[in-house]
């Protein structure tokens, strides 16, 4: 393939890989995620050709040709990419039915920030239309993990003993205030939170508007992100982020608007729960099924909390959440990258795990989460705890997920202790 649409200083993504193998299987590929992840310059890797839907150019003479015709903005040597295609719905039908004019695959890649109605769409696009979730980078892919340890051979079994690199506290605080923006990559941290906080400015004063055409209060929509901000990494139901705002605030929300809110923050891409975990357990223990909250990158809930490094610095039990959805958020494309997916667990008697990979052939692994290497001890005890709970489907590995560690290795009761700065896919 002719590479001369990929930018000079574009750093490769892990889905690149997958992205290649779907335009071999479908005859279009649409790739969602949130804004500024990189879903463009991605899919430039991909494409022989490209229209902008958001160009500007002679009054957005792109759009206004597609809305006429949406076939002449198709016409181009393919993979032909469409940028930002649910500002003009229409396109997608269009797609399908040049699709299925012959045998081709990979004609198109279609990319967009937000999920539109589905007003002006006739078809499904199942069959021809693949679809694809892009994330945020995670450390690996911005350059902050090295690597040394990969998330498919702890499933084989493969950890030796290596010393990761020394870790600073702060730094990883910066990381994840920084979040895995492609964009902040060389931004220093202070201008990197404004970053994020005009990009949650974008999504109350504009985004949400767009998706469907209704106005909403922007101060609901603000206070409703402060709470999720607030609960970032647990399970707190609507009714809990009614209450949270009241007691937080001393505003009222209900719960109807609150699920409305959340509809429109998951249709732009901005929240990605973390779903319950199910095993195949033959026994009377009953398992949670609310899912974890999470916005997609921990940044934005640095931002809708409205602190910094040194104030995170300060309050150690707040970061400590953050860092556990930083790893989740790194455990999730590493996860989905092997085939597999993210979940939690947890049971009736409020046991719990705090990530759960379970791949494509059934294994599934244990993860605990924990920012110093002074709580290796207790995290390694409650896996083996969860291992003799669930012993009728019990994991294929334990695994402490560490950030202020140095060093990889498998403990002597089996338990693996990994660096999150030393792991990739």
């Amino acid at each position: 393939m002719d590479m001369a649409l990929t930018k000079p200083t574009y750093r490769e993504r892990i889905v690149d890989k997958k992205i290649s193998q779907l335009l071999n299987v479908f005859g279009a590929l649409c790739i969602e995620g949130p804004k500024w992840c990189g879903k463009t310059w991605t899919s430039l890797n991909h494409a022989e050709s490209v229209v902008y839907m958001g160009d500007p150019t002679n009054n957005f003479q792109n759009r206004t040709m597609a809305e006429l015709s949406p076939e002449l903005v198709l016409a181009g040597p393919r993979p032909r990419l469409v940028d930002e295609w649910q500002e003009v719905p229409p396109i997608w039908d269009a797609v399908r039915f040049a699709v299925d004019q012959g045998p081709q695959k990979g004609n198109f890649i279609l990319t967009g920030s937000a999920t539109p109605a589905h007003k002006g769409i006739l078809h499904s696009g199942t069959g021809r239309i693949g679809k694809f979730r892009m994330r945020t980078m995670s450390l690996y892919e911005s350059g902050d993990s090295n690597g040394q340890v990969s998330l498919a051979a702890l499933f084989d079994g493969k950890l030796q003993p290596v010393a990761t690199g020394d870790v600073n506290l702060r730094h990883l605080i910066d990381l994840t205030v920084r979040g895995g923006w492609p964009g902040s990559l060389h931004v220093e941290t202070p201008i990197s939170t404004e970053l994020t906080k005009s990009y949650l400015d974008t999504v109350v004063y504009e985004d949400m508007y767009k998706v469907d055409g209704i106005q909403r209060d922007y101060q609901k929509a603000i206070l409703l992100l402060r709470s999720l901000a607030r609960n970032e990494c647990t399970v707190a139901s609507n009714t809990k982020l009614v209450k949270d705002i009241q007691e937080y605030d001393n505003e009222s929300m209900d719960r109807n608007t609150v699920s409305n809110y959340l509809d429109i923050f998951h249709r732009l891409f901005i929240l990605e729960d973390q779903p319950a975990f199910s095993p195949n357990i033959r026994s009377s223990i009953r398992v949670g099924k609310s899912p974890k909250r999470h916005y997609v990158d921990p940044s934005l809930a640095v931002a809708a909390l409205g602190v910094n490094s040194t104030m995170l610095l300060q309050d150690l039990n707040t970061f400590g959440f953050l860092f556990e959805s930083l790893c989740e958020r790194d455990l999730r494309i590493y996860a989905e990258a092997n085939g597999g997916k993210l979940f939690h667990y947890r049971d009736e008697k409020d046991k719990e795990i705090d990530a759960v990979v379970e791949l494509s052939d059934g294994r599934w692994g244990a993860f605990e989460i924990k920012l110093g290497a002074n709580q290796i001890d207790k995290a390694a005890e409650q896996l083996l705890a969860m291992k003799k709970i669930l012993k009728e489907h019990e994991p294929a590995i334990l695994c402490v997920i560490c950030g202020m560690s140095h060093i990889a290795y498998t403990r002597k009761d089996g338990v693996m202790v990994v660096p999150i700065t030393s792991l990739k896919d």
